[in-house]
């Protein structure tokens, strides 16, 4: 008698399975958290490991920055997981506000990197320089996270009026920018102006072709100055949840085309490919359990089964 061959792992147990032979702790609590009914007090406490005495978030949180300093990108890093597991709450604000006070630049905003990373290894698309200048790619998420949990302190007043210009001045940009700027919108208070600013932005995403509407033929498009040999911006990356602002950018066709590319990128390991410049192996294997955590939380957003 034949013997019935098992069944393939589903996709999220691949993917469980990278996640347990690759991750951080950091990453292996959120996955539990999000998937396997874990707590968020273990998050919390991997999450702590990365805080520095200056307030701010360290040693390659983000792991494209190496080194022990905080910077501003690290920081928003651990705003947004404490934003995702109900932590950010007044006791990590008012921190973490202080540090964003002390390196703060002129306009009140934050430099994409602080000059404390000189020295130690960093990506090469940031340069560090002696008086660096504002940035809405650092200082647009870490102030949508903070009014998104109704959080008041003197730094956000500032901050807020230096993303708001930004964002309208917006003409020249890539995808990464507007990512930051849609975290600014999607937490601002006032929603109006958020969601007449992020009409506009939807427009100027298609127009300049900062989207690959169809996976099928990524090669055909451009890639933005800088980025990696095909490192492209699909309708997910925008809109990565059904009420999100750029929902409305794209189609439904157009969104359900990206879905199942993203999908498709799981790689035979279980994990989805780090989809940025990777300078080395350390960086590599700490920057796929990132990404993929982020791909099967925007699945599931979009009613995928993942549980």
């Amino acid at each position: 008698m034949a013997e019935t061959a098992s069944p393939s792992p589903s996709p999220p147990a691949r993917a469980e399975r990278f996640v347990w032979l690759t991750a951080r702790v950091l990453e292996q609590r959120l996955f539990a958290y999000h998937f396997l009914g874990g707590g968020d007090t273990p998050v919390e406490r991997a999450l702590a490991a990365y805080r520095n005495d200056d307030g701010g978030y360290g040693p390659a949180l983000e792991p494209e920055l190496r080194g022990p300093a905080s910077q501003p990108l690290h920081t928003t890093h651990a705003l947004g997981v404490l934003d995702r597991i109900g932590r950010c709450d007044s006791r990590h604000i008012e921190h973490v506000c202080r540090y964003l006070t002390r390196i703060s630049t002129r306009d009140g905003a934050l430099p994409a990197l602080h000059p404390s990373a000189r020295g130690y290894p960093v990506a090469p698309w940031l340069p560090v320089a002696g008086d660096p200048p504002s940035s809405l790619l650092a200082t647009g998420p870490v102030v949508g996270v903070l009014h998104r949990n109704d959080a008041w302190h003197a730094w956000l007043f500032r901050a807020t009026e230096y993303c708001w210009a930004a964002v309208d001045s917006l003409t020249d940009t890539h995808p990464y920018e507007v990512r930051a700027a849609f975290a600014f919108l999607e937490g601002v208070p006032d929603r109006p102006r958020a969601a007449a600013a992020a009409h506009r932005l939807g427009a100027l995403v298609r127009d300049r072709g900062l989207v690959v509407l169809d996976p099928a033929r990524a090669a055909d498009t451009p890639v933005a100055p800088g980025y990696a040999p095909g490192e492209h911006h699909f309708a997910y990356d925008y809109a990565t949840a059904p009420g999100a602002l750029a929902r409305g950018w794209f189609t439904d066709a157009e969104l359900a085309r990206s879905l199942d590319h993203l999908a498709s990128l799981q790689r035979d390991d279980g994990g989805w490919p780090a989809d940025a410049y990777v300078r080395a192996p350390g960086t590599a294997a700490e920057s796929r359990p990132v990404v993929t955590l982020r791909a099967l939380l925007t699945l599931r957003a979009h009613g995928w089964a993942l549980d």
